[in-house]
């Protein structure tokens, strides 16, 4: 369990190191300055509605309390903002475009969570729209209740009333301290749960979020205190430091997040440990026998009327990352060999009868398909003829050994094909 660990940390530091989270992080913040104030506009009139609108304030006081006076001073601007934005006068337009610019802040935190996750696919527009809109409704609603009810039931006269047993009332002081960190880590497992597009499972989740919602109050202490030994930055920067430290705080709220996504990620698939290796290290031999493998599978499962098998199972049925095996699924269908399922996790089935599919088909579809060399392209050298005439002789050879074997007969065992012997193979 120890060396686990220390493979996760490492696994999470070369990930913080290798900069890709930090250009995400620095990203994140640039539309979180574009879209804050519209989301929280929409956020207010919805919650309007519920009557629940006069918690935006505390809530954000709450999430820049770090930033001490300056964390006011930005909470009542903001508010301001709130305040003027009439969401009702802006128009069709302008209507659409505040909530372009919502669903872009969204659109860019799971373009960064696929990327941690080795996600390769984008929700449609379709899944974007009902997914990410039925949050910022329904999301801010829950969240706020929740918050109103809790601070109801530790106010409500019988909890008033234990506190006054000795026991008890420690407890309670304590259960209310810890109750904003377990609201943090709620927070943050929902998030890595629902946000990537694929399937995470909770345990992962939880594990990510309790490290993001700890280093969460960690970091909220640390820049508490940084801010308020930092008087000379204020005297240098006059009136710009306010915006900059928010900025930094921005940054740094974001690369808790992301790290906490890469602690569920390595959780979910270990395989990945102690580094990640992308599908193009893998060599052509090693592509070939994962697609067959694959396809197999595919194919077994579907004529023995067993369900269809998902990306995160073959990952899991051949011990590789996802992304390799997404990569060559994404080659196969697109020469129709096989097609994903509308439902989800997505699944995959034959996407045309087999018996008039081949194995030389599956073969060269996967040969053809991007993991090398991302400049390269036949069209890119000098045409050569006897380059030229060596792939066309191996091509001619692969169909005449494969040409004739369905795949139905190959995913089902009624084709075995026997390898040469090693006599064969040195005659030739």
């Amino acid at each position: 369990m120890l060396l686990r660990a220390l493979r996760h940390a490492f696994a999470v530091g070369r990930d913080l190191t290798d900069g890709q989270l930090t250009l995400r992080a620095m990203s994140l913040v640039y539309t979180t300055l574009l879209s804050l104030v519209p989301l929280l506009a929409i956020s207010f009139s919805i919650l309007k509605g519920f009557g629940v609108h006069n918690q935006i304030e505390p809530f954000l006081h709450s999430a820049l309390e770090p930033l001490g006076e300056r964390g006011s001073e930005i909470t009542s601007q903001i508010i301001g903002f709130v305040d003027n934005m009439q969401v009702g006068v802006l128009g069709l337009v302008g209507f659409v475009l505040l909530f372009y610019t919502v669903l872009s802040l969204i659109q860019k935190v799971e373009s960064a969570f696929n990327e941690v996750w080795q996600v390769f696919r984008d929700r449609s527009m379709a899944q974007r729209f009902r997914d990410f809109l039925s949050v910022i409704i329904v999301g801010p609603v829950l969240v706020f209740t929740t918050l109103g009810i809790l601070a109801s039931v530790f106010a409500s006269q019988f909890i008033q009333g234990l506190r006054l047993i000795g026991p008890i009332g420690v407890l309670l002081d304590y259960s209310g301290r810890l109750v904003p960190l377990v609201l943090v880590v709620a927070g943050f497992t929902f998030i890595y749960v629902f946000v990537p597009n694929t399937r995470v499972r909770w345990l992962p989740a939880l594990c990510g979020g309790m490290i993001a919602g700890v280093f969460w109050n960690l970091l909220g202490i640390g820049f508490a205190a940084f801010v308020a030994s930092t008087s000379s930055y204020a005297a240098i920067y006059s009136g710009f430091a306010t915006p900059i430290f928010f900025m930094i705080w921005l940054y740094l709220g974001w690369m808790v997040l992301l790290l906490g996504a890469s602690v569920a990620f390595y959780g979910q698939h270990p395989e990945y440990l102690p580094g990640r290796r992308l599908a193009g290290s893998f060599s052509i031999v090693e592509r070939e026998q994962i697609a067959l493998h694959t396809l197999f599978v595919i194919g077994n499962r579907y004529y023995a009327g067993r369900p269809a098998v998902s990306v995160d199972e073959l990952a899991q049925d051949l011990g590789i990352p996802s992304d390799i095996v997404e990569q060559l699924l994404a080659a196969l269908a697109r020469e129709r060999l096989i097609a994903p399922t509308d439902e989800e996790p997505v699944r995959y089935l034959p996407a045309r009868p087999w018996e008039s599919a081949t194995l030389a088909e599956a073969l060269e579809a996967v040969r053809r398909a991007r993991g090398g060399l991302p400049t390269y392209t036949p069209d890119t050298v000098e045409d050569r003829p006897a380059v030229r005439s060596a792939v066309l002789a191996f091509e001619r050879v692969a169909r005449n050994a494969f040409g004739a074997v369905t795949l139905k007969e190959f995913a089902t065992g009624v084709a075995v094909l026997a390898a040469p012997s090693d006599s064969e193979g040195s005659d030739s």
